[in-house]
């Protein structure tokens, strides 16, 4: 059973640094792009960086030179470093990812989130 797991959330004041941890699991057929997400309270939510499989990454303009995604392709896990982290990166993150059928579709399966809480 397709599974992602997300960690590393918690409470940091403004200016420190936190990193985020998605395990995916249950991939028969490879894991594509996977990406992280955010939804402050009351706010849809935003994608914040993104990473293919052959490592491409791309960043939403908020988190540009602060945060660094990265991914181990042998563990099927993504990460999020955040540093200089701002009250308003205080959100629930999500991670996702595309799991490859055995018809060579895609199928997009969401973490459960983790709370990131930035105080100032």
């Amino acid at each position: 059973q397709a599974q992602l797991v997300e960690s590393g959330g918690g409470l940091v004041q403004a200016g420190g640094s936190l990193r985020l941890s998605c395990a995916a699991s249950g991939s028969s057929f490879g894991i594509d792009a996977m990406a992280w997400f955010r939804q402050a309270p009351g706010k849809q939510r935003d994608l914040v960086a993104s990473i293919t499989r052959a490592g491409s990454t791309n960043y939403e303009d908020f988190v540009k030179g602060r945060f660094t995604i990265s991914r181990d392709n042998a563990k099927n896990t993504v990460y999020l470093q955040m540093n200089s982290l701002k009250p308003e990166d205080t959100a629930v993150y999500y991670c996702n990812a595309q799991f490859r059928t055995y018809t060579n579709g895609i199928r997009l399966y969401w973490g459960q989130g983790t709370q990131v809480t930035v105080s100032s």
